[in-house]
């Protein structure tokens, strides 16, 4: 088994090397085994295949924490927990997350400035800055080179505007973020935009995206992480549905899509 210090280093080299990398996002150990061995380099849990997985809309803390450990233990990879907002408001209770996701084996993280409340999505720009600086003090504490990632959810709520969105990247990274993330870009233009203006790392994540974006046009403005967030859990629950679908319809003829099982074994195997 890698060691969690081994993992931390690989992770935080794949940020620092002048082409982008992907960052799948399974949702249980049989997903990120399937994903590793098709060559990924690292994995990222996503916490909407978390709910989804459990039969809701939101998972809790613990779960979010269980599903780490437990993509983790499957594959050596480096591994980046999706922690939501902290599942907390103040600064500080917030940021013990980031060292429950170290202690579940992550080795990077991500803390966004969404509320969670549908009244008032979005943390006023004070404390949003104010619950990241508390991350970045949190991760800078643990005893391997964590990758803390601060995420700008306005755009996924209509609150503000791209301009909006770069000033709290800006003071993101002033606060010292080590990866930046805005998802709802949509266009090329507006992750150029994004990238010219900060100067760490950008994650993209493409479930929000113009699907046409190709990796190479991604590499060429300067993304230098690539995400998909909740989009293959989604794609597999759309699968399930139509199969389920021809079933109750009386058809069958989605068994004719079905992955080998031997396919399966080849990735399962211990």
């Amino acid at each position: 088994m890698t060691d969690q210090a081994t993992k931390a280093a690989r992770f935080r080299a794949l940020h620092e090397r002048p082409e982008p990398f992907l960052l799948p996002n399974p949702w249980d150990a049989g997903t990120a085994r399937l994903l590793a061995g098709l060559g990924f380099d690292a994995l990222a849990t996503t916490s909407l295949g978390v709910a989804n997985l459990v039969g809701r809309t939101r998972a809790s803390r613990q779960e979010i924490l269980d599903n780490c450990r437990a993509i983790n233990d499957a594959t050596p990879l480096p591994v980046n927990a999706d922690l939501e907002n902290g599942f907390a408001d103040d600064p500080a209770d917030a940021a013990k997350m980031i060292e429950l996701a170290y202690t579940a084996g992550a080795v990077g993280a991500s803390i966004e400035d969404c509320t969670a409340d549908r009244g008032a999505p979005i943390y006023d720009f004070g404390l949003s800055v104010d619950r990241v600086r508390a991350a970045v003090e949190t991760a800078r504490a643990l005893p391997v080179p964590f990758v803390l990632t601060a995420r700008a959810e306005n755009l996924l709520y209509g609150v503000g505007d791209l301009g909006d969105t770069i000033r709290r990247l800006q003071a993101f990274e002033e606060a010292g973020a080590d990866v930046l993330y805005a998802p709802g870009l949509r266009t090329l233009d507006e992750m150029r935009t994004v990238v010219s203006a900060v100067g760490k790392p950008v994650n993209v994540v493409m479930g929000f995206a113009d699907p046409s974006i190709t990796l190479e046009q991604l590499a060429e403005i300067g993304v230098r992480r690539v995400s998909i967030g909740g989009a293959l859990s989604r794609l597999a629950l759309k699968s399930f549905m139509d199969g389920a679908r021809q079933m109750r319809a009386g058809r069958f003829g989605f068994v004719t899509d079905l992955i080998p099982i031997s396919e399966l074994y080849r990735a399962f195997q211990q």
